[in-house]
């Protein structure tokens, strides 16, 4: 069934419809919060979807269903955020979650450069690492991205590639070897997709 389908079976009462569609989405909503909030990611992904349960009948259809999760997503890592911080909201386009949390553990035995791409994401303005990471990992349009990001589709292109070059540029302030930089830089695309998996959940 799609998602479509299943949502529609679940605004009947069909409580295995709502398991089978959460199901569906839970590794993409774990993977979203575990390079920001890696200690609260759990909870995390159980305050997003106790929102999607409460506000399941004000979605029109009008983007994919995955996309009205994410921007779900967005807005309980930022009220997290302010939490942590004793209430002061959190300014996205500004803070970061290094910011909030320097060195947390987050993701062994997965390659040096990978690791790298893991603090520089953390050093960004929350909405930059947001947008590179459902770029990267959930590959979501232009149009989805804005959704998510409650910007204007138009704006998308320029804050990618303004969200790379702060990602370079980060990347560029914690390596201090060269030949480890450019190496990198030089394959960064793929360094960053191939991160989708290493963010996994662990077994229980």
């Amino acid at each position: 069934m799609t998602d479509d389908e299943l949502l529609a079976a679940w605004r009947t009462g069909d409580g295995d419809a709502a398991s089978a569609l959460f199901e569906r989405h839970f590794d993409a909503l774990y993977r979203f919060f575990r390079n920001k909030a890696p200690t609260a990611a759990d909870d995390l992904v159980q305050r997003t979807l106790l929102a999607c349960f409460e506000g399941r009948d004000r979605f029109r259809g009008d983007s994919r269903f995955k996309t009205y999760l994410f921007g779900i997503a967005r807005n309980q890592l930022l009220m997290w955020f302010a939490e942590q911080r004793g209430g002061a909201p959190c300014a996205s386009d500004q803070d970061t979650m290094a910011g909030l949390d320097p060195s947390p553990s987050i993701v062994e035995e997965i390659r040096q450069e990978q690791t790298l791409i893991l603090q520089a994401l953390r050093r960004l303005p929350v909405d930059a690492q947001v947008l590179l990471e459902l770029f990267y990992w959930e590959q979501l349009s232009g149009r989805e991205l804005a959704e998510v990001l409650g910007v204007p589709e138009g704006t998308i292109r320029s804050r990618l590639r303004r969200a790379r070059q702060l990602l370079s540029d980060a990347l560029a302030e914690i390596e201090e070897e060269p030949s480890r930089l450019q190496s990198t830089l030089t394959n960064l695309d793929d360094w960053a997709r191939g991160l989708r998996e290493g963010l996994a959940r662990e077994p229980q």
